[in-house]
């Protein structure tokens, strides 16, 4: 039998999802299948609109071998496996002759636990073990969720907390869930039979397509125990993200109640003696952390490493004895062990890793108003584990809308571990990166307008030049608003001060669901939505309610980011320039990421506006603009007005 040719292949997924094949990822496509064929690598950038999901799924479905796609975001993920994947597998059969499977996968903590459910959750209150359904009340909020979820548990075929809807609070969802440290595993579990993190890993194992998240996929690579099945291609969507998200999970951190709350059920299964030394030395990193003033810690304090001495040890001495113990008069033994176990081996991995110290890892203290301080250990950078872990035995194409930072790849390259393009070496995996455009016309569809007249935006204060062109651009656009805010406070600041002087509704991030906020601002062109990181990357309303994106500053990282510090100080001394390598990376990646709420569709007309005049006159203002999309760049205020009121009389002509 003849092989199906891709461009075959590709025409018969579009015309499924009802969508238009365009040049870019028929591109794309051809790029992907030729990376698996030669077992290489690739970067490539794919614009928004550019039907991106099936320029990768067609050739990895027709290759034939497993493939894991990894994904930032829920949405994505729901996306594939949901609508993506399901139409494109019944479009190729009919040419590939088979049906491949596919299956999502992700940390074992996302599904139900039906140990924890009928078991109840061991708890830290003097009563020892009670049922969490009868300790909440039926009429609180707690209460109802764990009444919902007992209520789901029987209806529910994956247990995913992402199948839940409406969701629960995660103090609920902690109540009927494990960490993969307290699983007490299948073969120990009355329910494994039954377990729906099992069942998924099993789906996962017979499935030739494995779609997970970044997370679960850094959480394979660091801990060497796999958790995703053999796999022979990765497709890493929104790769933009991954180097944070796998820093996040090679992130450790201590709190004084983290390490009471370990205590307090670890006492109850050692001698007196073995606890009382845990509860000593919890109790002296108690009294050091009320001290503790937030900042990088370049040297340990000795205070701090006396008290992660004494913890290391202490834990050390506990994990030992639950290992050795057996109380029969407990009940639920091996659950409660293993839920003791899991928190002081927590402990013990990070004061051990901290005490040890390493020029690779950056120590810091946070203070939350209410968590009170806490001690972080990260990695100074991943790039060498991704390297090492990432492209090693399977072919790895990597894509996104944003991974060319000033005109091209090698800043993100750098950041996963790879040399610069056209490189090559025994230890250097090969790589060759591939811009598929968009298929928008971005200089006739959008303005980029920067207020070169305001003045530089400070650390602190409020800037009232800055609220006041804010006010006038949001009056000319008629609403239709999307403001991105450099922090949180910025964002509150603003929609306060614009409610008091505009008729236009404005909704603020925090203030309802993320889902709802983007519903309602959809919903209604008059209405702006203001907000913070999220809003930057997950945003997308095409149409005429979002017309202006304006963002208020530059968004680089704060000055006292103690990673982002670190990691600036470390590419200055080894003789390159830590702003452009970090900060100005960091913010040129989020400011293409937040153009790209604009133009969403074909006929999407509208400006990006930044109220930062650096992006016009400082040095590196061209690097940053060289990252957005090609919009018609202007610095001239009343022009822009203009083309924002004509935008909103058209709109409005329209009926939208």
């Amino acid at each position: 039998m003849t092989k199906p040719s891709l461009p075959d292949l590709l025409h018969a997924a579009v015309s499924a999802v009802g969508g238009t094949e365009r040049p870019g990822q028929v591109a794309m496509a051809e790029a992907v299948a030729e990376a698996i064929d030669d077992n290489s690598h690739r970067l490539i950038q794919a614009g928004t609109g550019t039907g991106k999901s099936l320029g990768y799924l067609v050739p990895a479905l027709a290759h034939g071998e497993r493939v894991v796609v990894a994904t930032a975001t829920l949405a994505l993920q729901r996306q594939l496996v949901e609508r993506d994947l399901p139409r494109t597998v019944e479009a190729l059969h009919p040419q590939l002759r088979r049906r491949p499977q596919f299956a999502m996968l992700k940390g074992r903590s996302n599904y139900l636990c039906l140990h924890r459910l009928h078991e109840g959750a061991p708890q830290d209150e003097e009563g020892g073990l009670f049922d969490q359904f009868e300790a909440a009340t039926p009429t609180s909020k707690l209460g109802k969720d764990l009444l919902r979820l007992r209520d789901w548990a029987d209806e529910t075929e994956t247990g995913d907390r992402d199948d839940l809807t409406p969701g629960v609070s995660d103090k609920a969802w902690g109540q009927i869930s494990v960490s993969s440290r307290e699983c007490l595993g299948a073969t120990k579990c009355a329910y494994g039979a039954e377990c729906f993190a099992e069942a998924a890993r099993e789906r996962a194992k017979l499935a030739d397509v494995v779609v997970t998240n970044h997370a679960l996929l850094a959480i394979d690579a660091i801990e060497g125990a796999p958790v995703l099945p053999q796999h022979e291609v990765l497709i890493v969507d929104e790769a933009h993200e991954l180097v944070s998200r796998v820093t996040g999970v090679a992130t450790g951190e201590l709190t004084p109640g983290q390490v009471n709350r370990a205590v307090k059920r670890a006492a109850k299964l050692v001698d007196e003696k073995i606890a009382d030394s845990l509860q000593t030395a919890a109790e002296t990193f108690e009294r050091v952390m009320e001290l503790a003033l937030p900042g990088r810690l370049e040297v340990i304090p000795e205070d701090l490493g006396y008290a992660l001495m004494a913890l290391r040890d202490a834990s050390r001495n506990v994990i030992s004895a639950i290992g050795a113990t057996r109380d029969k008069s407990v009940h639920d033994e091996d659950a409660v062990r293993k839920q003791a176990l899991a928190g002081v081996e927590g402990i013990h991995t990070v004061a051990e890793r901290i005490t040890n110290g390493s020029e690779y890892d950056v120590v810091w203290y946070e203070r939350h108003d209410r968590f009170g301080a806490t001690v972080r250990v990260a990695p100074l950078s991943v790039s060498g584990l991704l390297r090492e872990k990432l492209f090693e035995d399977r072919s790895v194409v990597l894509t996104s809308a944003t991974l060319k930072l000033g005109g091209d790849f090698n800043g993100v390259a750098a950041s996963l571990g790879l040399s610069p393009e056209g490189v090559e070496g025994d230890d250097v995996p090969a790589w060759k990166g591939l811009d598929v455009g968009s298929p928008f016309d971005y200089p006739k569809q959008g303005i980029l307008y920067v207020a070169k007249h305001l003045a530089t935006p400070g650390r602190e204060g409020t800037r009232g030049d800055m609220m006041d062109e804010l006010a006038e651009l949001i009056e000319a656009a008629g609403g239709r608003t999307l403001g991105l805010f450099s922090s949180m406070r910025g964002a509150k600041a603003a929609a306060e001060e614009l409610r008091g002087r505009l008729d236009n509704p404005i909704l603020l991030q925090g203030e309802e669901t993320l889902g709802e906020l983007i519903k309602s601002f959809a919903a209604d062109p008059k209405t702006c939505l203001f907000g913070t990181l999220s809003l930057w990357q997950g945003v997308d309303v095409p149409g005429p309610s979002c017309q202006l994106v304006v963002m208020d500053r530059i968004p680089f990282p704060r000055p006292d980011d103690p990673l982002m510090s670190a990691r600036q100080k470390s590419v200055e001394e080894h003789g390159g320039n830590g702003f452009m390598a970090v900060a100005a990376t960091h913010a040129a990646l989020l400011m293409a990421q937040g153009a790209g709420r604009l133009v969403r569709a074909g006929g999407d007309r509208g400006v990006v506006a930044v109220l930062d005049p650096r992006l016009a006159t400082a040095r590196y203002g061209s690097f940053l603009r060289a990252t957005l999309p090609d919009f018609w760049y202007t610095t001239d205020r009343n022009q822009v007005r203009r083309s924002l009121a004509a935008i909103d009389a058209l709109a409005q002509a329209e009926g939208k």
